[in-house]
């Protein structure tokens, strides 16, 4: 018997948009900060809908500019369901490219790492699956926004 070795489908890109960060301060492991989600879309071959104005990303930014990533937030459907995401990852690059991103500024997607893993979870019976599949996420970040590809693990 072989390990079976999992692949990557698309399930769906979040467009999340982004109020104002809100500035912490150094805490033990670094830098922290809370970027509240306001809103966005949800568009897929699994998932649409609209991201609701709930939740935020609390930031920690280490010595080294990497930035640990842990965001909680929900999804409603174009069809009713509420979908929790908690999705926890990583942005890193070389100092330039990352204090571009802080300015506001695009930059190309391959010139920095985001890279997340999520959970979601519902108790809505058609989107159950969801409750028992791993995701990984490739992101972007813009000035007041950051788009997510998720991909189921299959």
């Amino acid at each position: 018997m072989e390990i079976p070795t999992p692949s990557l489908c698309h399930s769906f890109t979040l467009m999340v948009e982004l109020d104002a960060p809100i500035e912490l301060g150094t805490g033990r492991a670094g830098e922290r900060r809370i970027i509240p989600i306001i809103g966005g879309q949800a568009l897929g071959p699994d998932i649409t809908g609209t991201v609701l104005n709930v939740g935020a990303d609390w930031q920690t930014i280490h010595a080294d500019g990497a930035a640990h990533l842990d965001t909680r937030y929900a999804l409603r459907t174009h069809d009713g369901a509420v979908i929790e995401v908690v999705n926890v990852g990583t942005r890193h690059g070389p100092p330039e490219v990352i204090a571009a991103l802080a300015a506001g500024q695009d930059v190309s997607p391959s010139s920095y790492y985001m890279r997340t893993s999520a959970r979601l979870e519902t108790g809505d019976a058609r989107y159950a699956w969801v409750n028992h599949t791993l995701f990984v996420c490739a992101g972007i970040r813009r000035a007041s926004s950051v788009e997510i590809a998720f991909y189921k693990v299959e």
